[in-house]
């Protein structure tokens, strides 16, 4: 198996079925013109039909506390090396609890940077409580050419709301839609607490996006969404009887108090197959609810989560060209496996 540091010694070619016309690695600094390309590269199925996503979340990096940044570099790094994804996305909290925030998020994405792998970011409720804003971290993000993310809307909520398309193996269309969104960090309304949630002009925001998406494929495209904090749906799920759970819940569900319809906006929409977040460190779950997966990535962060139950690593995602599924599972910084390549009554499941 060849690793990260031999793929870049070698010039990157293990990577390039995933990607068009390539810059060169002396462009890396560059920012980024058009967001919805990474480095001059559409994001694209390979010749095999597939697209690989590598989600790391809650890494909690700390300017005041560098050494702890030493296992989680390693995580994403050895993750990596197994698993050679098309496209990497931080699903929040990616830097917190001490000043230096920019230099910790820096640190990071010019390693992803250096990897010639595509990422994206969006917030979580930690990640601007220190020295920097939203806006401030996004523009450091917005540094690095093979950086896909970017405040697609800024008169609405939230700091890092976009979509980017996936093209056809053989670039001539699109195949399906990767959904960015920000889910803000604490309630701000009077008389509720808890966490924020993704505001109503963040869910119109969607759909708008989803409609420009149908009428210019003529027909809704398998589309995943990406966020921080899980919607109330995943509560609901988890505490159903009949749900059948894929992985690990160690935790409650922290989710808002409010239910702002995202979850109703998808299934009208009717391309959303499945959502990913972060936020409780010790979950890392997929279930099926009402047609729509609901799933946590694995905690990055340090060595182990918030109790000790897991050992750090990420949630992989495998789109399939042309069909509503995709198969996923838990790579950790260990290097073990934790399997959820789903039978087809999983899918079947989500017909209910």
């Amino acid at each position: 198996m060849i690793t990260r540091r031999q793929f870049l010694k070698a010039g990157g070619a293990v990577m390039g079925s995933a990607l068009l016309s390539a810059k060169s690695p002396a462009d890396a600094a560059m920012v980024s013109e058009e967001p919805l390309l990474a480095g001059g590269r559409e994001l694209r199925f390979n010749a095999q039909g597939r697209f690989k996503i590598a989600q790391f979340t809650d890494l909690h990096l700390n300017g005041e506390k560098p050494e702890g940044s030493k296992p989680v570099h390693e995580c994403v790094n050895r993750v990596l090396d197994a698993e050679h994804p098309d496209f990497i996305i931080f699903t929040g909290d990616i830097v917190c609890c001490g000043n230096g925030t920019g230099d910790c998020l820096s640190e990071l994405l010019s390693m992803v940077n250096g990897c010639q792998i595509p990422f994206g970011i969006v917030f979580g409720n930690h990640d601007d409580e220190k020295d920097l804003s939203r806006e401030q971290l996004m523009e450091i993000a917005r540094k690095y050419a093979f950086n896909c993310s970017w405040d697609e809307e800024p008169s609405i909520h939230g700091v890092s709301n976009y979509v980017l398309p996936v093209r056809s193996s053989d670039g001539t269309k699109e195949a399906a839609l990767l959904y960015c969104l920000d889910s803000n960090a604490y309630s701000q309304m009077e008389g509720v607490d808890g966490y924020d949630y993704i505001r109503r002009d963040q869910v119109e925001w969607y759909v708008r996006q989803s409609e420009k998406h149908r009428e210019r494929n003529g027909k809704p495209l398998p589309a995943l969404a990406f966020f921080h904090i899980p919607i109330p749906e995943y509560k609901e799920a988890s505490l159903f009887e009949e749900t059948n759970f894929y992985g690990i819940r160690g935790e409650h569900v922290a989710s808002p108090l409010l239910n702002s319809g995202l979850f109703t906006a998808m299934k009208e929409q009717g391309d959303v197959m499945g959502v990913f977040v972060g936020h409780e460190h010790d979950n890392d779950f997929i279930v099926g609810w009402k047609g729509i997966a609901l799933a946590y990535g694995r905690y990055a962060g340090t060595t182990v989560t918030t109790y000790g139950h897991l050992p750090n690593g990420s949630r992989l995602i495998e789109l399939e060209e042309g069909e509503r599924r995709f198969n996923s599972w838990i790579r950790t910084a260990h290097g073990t496996e934790q399997l959820t390549r789903f039978p087809d009554d999983f899918w079947k499941m989500f017909k209910k």
